[in-house]
């Protein structure tokens, strides 16, 4: 049975795509995952940082999406950052690896708001295994291919922030690809995603912030979709949310400040879409790590 549906699940994907295109991963702590998705964050926060992530889509289901992504930047000077991501996604025998060289310029456009703009550069790893996938249909040449490809891939994005909000919008990934065609089946397309991004962080009490986020996000040829998240921060240190995805599923959010330099965060994702009747959950964990360096004049406190 684990079979078959995994089975199912690889079709439905495959099918999807024939029509709208694969879609990219999606996170639902995109909040503290910004420069995957957005080249221009990178080296918008003081000293160096990095974050890991991983997410299981799906829980329960044998095959279902995996993607674990690393990514990392820093400021050079007072105009330039630099940065790299990698994600790695997994679905049933299908895997694809992303690394990307992040740059961005930043310009004060106004006395505490910076403009930063951002290019990705970078290949995409796709690796296909069909002929590891169980087929009622013996000898079809479709599921019995191995595939291995390399793609030039790239990205450009805007980020506009202030010392207590953001506003970001960015292309990841803007050249189109097709993995495999069969008979004019295209399995594995890929077509450009853009991501809206925004969040403001109130001041509600002493060592109490409340901090709303907001993601559109879609393919150019594929139904827009969107996240609405609100977290409270306590004494800077632990934190909790609530998200919700358009037709997709409602979220809980825990966050903690371990040290100065370390953060955790945990996302439970309860799914309400269709896909519900095999799984009813997703799950989402986080490391983040940040080392700052000594500066004549330190930036304000960010909490995005």
């Amino acid at each position: 049975m684990r079979k078959l549906l995994a089975m199912g699940l690889f079709i439905t994907f495959a099918a999807t795509s024939v029509v709208h295109a694969q879609q990219d991963p999606q996170y639902t702590q995109y909040m503290y995952n910004q420069n995957i998705i957005n080249p221009a964050y990178a080296g918008t926060q003081d000293g160096f940082n990095i974050t890991a992530l991983y997410r299981q889509q799906w829980s329960g289901i044998n095959g279902a999406p995996e993607t674990i992504t690393l990514s990392g930047s820093t400021s050079i000077g007072d105009r330039l950052g630099v940065g790299l991501s990698v994600i790695a996604d997994n679905i049933g025998p299908v895997g694809e690896t992303n690394t990307y060289g992040d740059f961005s310029y930043r310009l004060q456009v106004g006395e505490k708001t910076t403009l930063a703009l951002g290019l990705k550069a970078g290949l995409t790893f796709f690796d296909v295994n069909l002929n590891t996938v169980q087929t009622t249909v013996p000898g079809d040449p479709l599921f019995s291919q191995e595939l291995n490809e390399t793609y030039l891939n790239l990205g450009a994005g805007a980020f506009l922030y202030g010392t207590n909000w953001y506003a970001g919008f960015s292309v990841p990934n803007m050249l189109n690809s097709t993995h495999l065609d069969e008979n004019g089946l295209e399995f594995g397309s890929e077509t450009q995603h853009y991501f809206l991004a925004g969040g403001y962080v109130f001041d509600v009490a002493d060592n109490i912030k409340l901090k709303p986020h907001v993601l559109v996000k879609g393919a150019f040829d594929s139904p827009v979709s969107f996240d609405l998240n609100t977290n409270v921060l306590f004494n800077n240190k632990f934190e909790v949310g609530v998200s919700y995805r358009y037709e997709d599923s409602f979220s809980g959010l825990i966050g903690m400040n371990v040290t100065d330099n370390i953060k955790v965060g945990y996302a439970y994702d309860r799914v309400v879409s269709d896909i519900s009747v095999v799984s009813n959950s997703s799950h989402e964990v986080f490391l983040s790590f940040g080392l700052n360096f000594p500066r004549k004049v330190m930036q304000s406190p960010r909490f995005f």
